[in-house]
């Protein structure tokens, strides 16, 4: 069984069937131990950048916002047994062309890593909807991102089975975050919604 390791802010590491680790968006917490197969980075600011936080593996992949905007278009990759589908991810702080949520096919379930964003057309029209997730996560810090209120609504949009609030604290010095706030965690409503603290694993 897949088992998702929520690190902290955005950050969280995914440990596959197979072995295979997975990193999105290093930067936060701890559980940087296990060497990584694939890092994948959804924008490039520094709370989502710190791809050599952990070991590498030898066949280590990272794949970047600029990997999956190329020639302009949302693309669809393969790497270490995952499909990775580039959706919208965007806001005032979070410019489209830059920025990427991830709808990653992995073992025998479909997660929403939604990045940096606010409510984005992909969510409005149905799209991610239509895409049958099991699992979303959703920042909340109301600051760089949107806070819980429409998070909220979000989720509702997205209809994922489960709903994860993350980002719950705008980090503006990377040097000292705080990086979780169970007041924020707690205002985010979503039917099945999973609240993690830092270091807590979930199997998925």
């Amino acid at each position: 069984m897949t088992r998702m390791l929520y690190q902290g802010h955005g950050s969280y590491r995914f440990t596959l069937n197979d072995g295979t680790v997975v990193y999105v968006d290093p930067f936060a917490g701890e559980g940087y131990d296990l060497p990584a197969n694939l890092i994948l980075v959804t924008h490039e600011h520094p709370d989502h950048t710190c791809v050599d936080k952990m070991p590498h593996a030898k066949n280590c992949t990272i794949l970047r916002a600029a990997d999956f905007l190329a020639n302009g278009d949302h693309q669809t990759l393969k790497s270490h047994g995952l499909t990775m589908q580039a959706v919208l991810a965007d806001n005032e702080n979070h410019p489209p062309k830059e920025c990427v949520g991830l709808v990653l096919d992995m073992d025998d379930l479909r997660f929403y890593a939604s990045g940096d964003t606010s409510v984005t057309d992909d969510m409005r029209s149905g799209k991610l909807a239509a895409m049958g997730l099991d699992y979303a996560v959703f920042p909340c810090d109301g600051f760089y991102n949107m806070g819980p209120d429409e998070a909220s609504r979000a989720a509702a949009l997205v209809k994922a089975r489960h709903s994860i609030p993350v980002h719950l604290v705008p980090v503006h010095d990377v040097g000292n975050p705080t990086i979780f706030s169970r007041s924020t965690a707690e205002a985010f409503q979503a039917d099945g919604r999973i609240i993690l603290e830092p270091g807590e694993e979930l199997e998925l």
